[in-house]
């Protein structure tokens, strides 16, 4: 969203002849002149606000509108607050990878997706072993069964550029 469509239009910034008025808590006064609306909260010490520019005729609320934003910025807050960041953990792996190196990487694979995290199997091919992809693959469908049962797999074994990449994602569990 642009700044443009966050600007609120209020009190002499509102450029229409007459508004249905809204007083913050309900009470309508009904279709008045710009005019009134504006004395009115002005009277009040309150301000007003555009809140249906679209509408025929436009809907002006006459509230506190520094209370109302802050109130807005609270609520956006708590709600980025709520949200869960899903944490990637990286095992790196090798072509020339012993198997108790591997057992012991994937014990680290193991915790992470118990704990809920994404894991990502990287196999790095250095020099020459660029010629033999086919034998990182072989590396992660080693890797596979052995996390099989605690996780899924959301990416299959494939490469990018220097690296073959596996996604492994914990499984959901079923609440009963």
């Amino acid at each position: 969203m642009s700044k443009k469509q966050d600007r609120v239009l209020m009190n002499e910034d509102i450029r229409v002849p007459e508004v249905r008025c809204v007083i913050d808590g309900g009470e309508a006064l009904g279709i008045v002149s710009i005019k009134e609306a504006m004395d009115k909260a002005n009277d009040m010490g309150l301000d007003l606000v555009l809140i249906s520019p679209d509408a025929k005729p436009p809907v002006a609320k006459i509230m506190d509108y520094g209370k109302f934003h802050y109130q807005e910025e609270k609520k956006k807050k708590e709600a980025r607050k709520k949200q869960t960041k899903v944490e990637v953990k990286e095992i790196k792996l090798s072509v020339k990878i012993a198997d108790n190196d591997i057992s012991y990487k994937v014990k680290h694979a193991r915790e992470f997706l118990s704990e809920g995290k994404h894991v990502k199997f990287r196999v790095f091919l250095r020099g020459r072993e660029m010629a033999h992809p086919e034998a990182a693959e072989a590396v992660l469908k080693k890797v596979w069964p052995m996390v099989e049962d605690v996780g899924t797999m959301d990416k299959a074994p494939a490469m990018e550029g220097r690296y073959c990449n596996m996604l492994v994602l914990p499984k959901k569990e079923d609440k009963k």
